[in-house]
């Protein structure tokens, strides 16, 4: 049947890209850190050390996901192609639909795992911490970054990461001031780093009696989670901690309790909270794997040698200009301005469907490198 064949010879289309990424995820190598690893995990003595134990842990833990995902990417090929020649076979047309889905999952799957492989950042594998700011605009803004403190969950359900609200301080009469969640799961900070920046949202407020169309800003942090595996120099002297009572949208997201934490890093400026755990002792640890991250964040983004160089100044993002424009009216766009992305359908990209922007920001960051490495 036609049918079949084309799809057969969809499916074949994929051979080649499996096979390059067999060879850029080091499959081999892969599997034989696999073994050297659990090797040191059934050696004696290897809980003496629990720190280091945990990191072999997770980096095991880490390596059998990329194989065992790549494994099923490619005995979902094979799986596919058998029922497609099998129906073809047979002229079987009852299932079409599925050897269609069949095709479209492993092309799908190829481009995924493929965009993975440019994750290459020291941090890319980490948690990403996501801090919401409302810009100037009063209840406009503070429901702009409501909407968004949304769409970063939703997009966390959509691939099975686990988000979990840690800060949460609310808007005057709708939205939010600010938020900080944390977003738990392989790479999240390697997809999500494109997303640091100004968003602008373009719509007829709904808080305006006249029905005029208002310009609102909020900007968003994203930063790795730095867990004790790397060193972060504070000195405890450097460090003011006050505690507050919790608050939150109608008690849901964090616990109203006298445990809320906030630290101040003295020598920046450099500010952070928590309020979702329910001991201060808890959110002060919190607090302190989020002041880390931001220093450490804004060290490499300012190619600075030492924490210490960090000025206060540079805490703040700049409202100078927008990485993204969200417009409802008088037409429907989101457009991302460093790459030219655009998607006219802003409910789904409201619902979290951000795949597109992210994977348009990292084939272009591998090309911006690629050119780089050719011309040095």
């Amino acid at each position: 049947m036609v049918q079949y064949e084309e799809l057969r010879l969809a499916l074949l289309e994929q051979e080649k890209p499996l096979k390059e990424l067999y060879e850029s995820l080091g499959i081999v190598a892969v599997k034989e850190e696999i073994e050297k690893l659990e090797e040191q995990t059934a050696s004696e003595g290897f809980w003496n050390d629990v720190a280091a134990a945990n990191a072999v842990n997770t980096k095991l833990a880490g390596l059998k996901n990329r194989l065992k995902r790549y494994e099923d990417l490619k005995a979902d090929y094979e799986d596919t192609l058998t029922l497609i020649e099998m129906c073809n076979e047979e002229e079987d047309d009852s299932m079409l639909d599925e050897c269609k889905e069949g095709v479209e999952r492993v092309k799908k799957g190829v481009d995924q795992q493929t965009l993975e492989t440019l994750l290459t950042g020291q941090y890319d594998s980490k948690n990403a911490i996501l801090t919401f700011h409302a810009g100037a605009g009063g209840t406009e803004a503070q429901d702009w970054a409501m909407m968004l403190f949304r769409m970063y969950h939703r997009w966390g359900e959509r691939h099975g990461f686990k988000t979990t609200t840690v800060d949460y301080l609310e808007g005057d009469e709708a939205g939010i001031k600010s938020a900080v969640i944390m977003v738990e799961g392989e790479n999240a900070f390697g997809f999500l780093k494109s997303e640091m920046g100004i968003h602008r949202l373009v719509r007829v407020s709904p808080f305006d009696a006249s029905g005029r169309r208002h310009t609102s800003f909020a900007s968003l942090e994203v930063m790795p989670e730095i867990d004790d595996s790397v060193e972060v120099d504070i000195r405890p002297e450097d460090i003011k901690m006050d505690v507050y009572r919790a608050s939150g949208a109608g008690g849901q997201k964090v616990n109203k309790t006298s445990s809320a934490v906030r630290l101040t890093h003295i020598p920046t400026g450099i500010v952070v909270s928590c309020q979702v755990e329910r001991s201060q002792y808890q959110n002060r640890d919190v607090a302190m794997t989020m002041l880390k991250s931001k220093l450490i964040e804004i060290k490499e983004r300012e190619h600075l040698d030492t924490i210490a160089d960090i000025k206060g100044d540079q805490k703040e993002i700049g409202w100078g200009s927008q990485i993204r424009s969200y417009v409802f009216m008088p037409y429907t766009l989101v457009k991302d301005h460093r790459t030219g992305f655009e998607n006219g359908n802003v409910n789904a990209v409201m619902d979290g469907d951000l795949d597109g922007f992210i994977n348009a920001y990292l084939k272009m960051q591998s090309l911006e490198k690629l050119e780089n490495d050719t011309n040095v």
